[in-house]
């Protein structure tokens, strides 16, 4: 049988509700976010998913969104392998400014390429500034120069296929069923990699919080059949509301 691979956002974080770019500082979810991740248990559940696998980043937000969606499915017993290749993309020196602020400063066409385009990383963080994740402890047993500064999506695809290659591939290769909890950029790098998303194309791509894609693949994990769960308008909306974030107007 095909084996099948859900990739999940997670659900609304603070810094989202605020309209900061997020990055990865390490910011929790909402009550909302936490609704989000428990519905999209619930709609995994509908699914009719066992999973054998899931795969998370090292930042709370994705964790806890792992967790209540398992918890919810009624499979929290399930083995959870945390890695920071699945972070969020660095957002460099925009991490943690509010991006209608942002975009009415610079444009909204620059903000919009430094979001949403495939290779023009945003201005980077000081390699001394406190919250470089060289001084954080997930991250002590990395060689610091792996650790980035900035990404731009094509970086950030970069980190997470080694990853892909190494840890989640094998997995479905095997028939697993696997699920992916991360964050809009780490899981927009894996659709625009399964999908064979054009680099022009990717910008147009937002992926929705707390709502799970679903991909059945063929033995050589290609895509067979890929959808969002639930209401395909809900998630639509959802995803235009992402796009929406950093309009200065």
């Amino acid at each position: 049988m095909p084996s099948q691979l859900v990739l999940l956002r997670h659900g609304q974080s603070r810094w989202n509700l605020e309209n900061r770019f997020t990055g990865w500082v390490d910011v929790d979810l909402t009550e909302q976010g936490e609704a989000e991740a428990r519905a999209a248990g619930g709609l995994l559940a509908a699914e009719g998913l066992q999973f054998d696998i899931a795969f998370t980043s090292r930042l709370t937000r994705a964790v806890k969104t792992m967790w209540l969606a398992l918890d919810e499915l009624g499979q929290g017993w399930v083995d959870v392998e945390r890695s920071w290749r699945l972070n969020e993309r660095h957002y460099g020196a925009l991490q943690g400014l509010n991006k209608a602020e942002t975009a009415a400063k610079h444009g909204d066409e620059q903000v919009h390429v430094w979001r949403r385009s495939y290779d023009t990383p945003p201005p980077p963080m000081a390699d001394d500034d406190p919250g470089h994740p060289r001084f954080d402890a997930r991250y002590a047993g990395l060689d610091p120069r792996v650790l980035p500064a900035t990404e731009s999506l094509a970086l950030t695809l970069e980190r997470v296929l080694p990853f892909w290659h190494d840890a989640i591939a094998p997995c479905l290769r095997g028939g697993q069923t696997v699920l992916v909890a991360a964050h809009g950029n780490s899981l927009r790098a894996l659709l625009k990699y399964l999908e064979n998303v054009p680099d022009d194309t990717i910008t147009g791509v937002n992926i929705p919080t707390g709502i799970p894609r679903l991909y059945r693949l063929d033995d050589d994990l290609g895509v067979i059949e890929t959808r969002y769960l639930g209401d395909a308008a809900a998630a639509e909306a959802a995803a235009k509301a992402v796009a929406d974030q950093a309009k200065s107007g």
